[in-house]
Parts: C-alpha cells; structure tokens; sequence
C-alpha cells in the first residue's frame, strides 16, 4: 500500500513569482504600452486589494494569467487587422444584447 493518495487534485496554475514584473516589463516596450501599462496596473492594484481581503494569491495569477493571454493573441490580433478585412456587416454586441441597466 502506497502513502501516495489515490488521486491528487490539480493545483491551479501559479505564474513564477517574478511573472508580473517581467509582464509588466514586456508590456512596457510594446507599441501599445500607452494603453496597455496602465490597463494592467489598474487591473493589479484591484487584484492585490481583493488578494489582501480574501488572504489569496488567486485574484493576482488571475491577473498575470489574464495579461498573458492578451500578449500571446495581440498578434494574431495584428494579423487580422493588417488584413484588410471588411468589418462594416458586424454587428455590435451592445445592440445585439441591448442597453445595460
């Protein structure tokens, strides 16, 4: 009979401790820096006040993970828009789902 349990639940991924700093530093040499640094800073001063009131890291890797995510796709995104596809026939998501109350 082993020690090991049967079944090891998966921990939820946990970005490397310097992962917010490097983020932020490669956010800061992008062409999108202007927008993008402080998007990410209002985003992270939000999730360390909710990790200082539910004593969690959670709310912070969610945000790495989250600014990750967006620096991988960005060019794809770029991609897309170079294309020159129309997208005049969209329609946007507000008219689809109405005002917001």
């Amino acid at each position: 009979m082993s020690a090991q349990p049967d079944h090891t639940p998966a921990a939820p991924y946990a970005p490397a401790p310097g992962a917010a700093a490097e983020l932020l530093a490669r956010l800061r040499a992008d062409r999108r820096s202007e927008q993008w640094v402080p998007a990410f800073e209002r985003d992270w001063a939000k999730a360390l006040e909710d990790a200082r009131h539910a004593f969690s890291l959670t709310p912070l890797h969610e945000v790495v993970r989250t600014w990750q995510l967006r620096v991988a796709a960005a060019p794809a995104v770029d991609a897309f828009m170079d294309s020159g596809r129309d997208e005049s026939d969209f329609v946007g998501l507000d008219d689809v789902l109405g005002g917001r109350r």
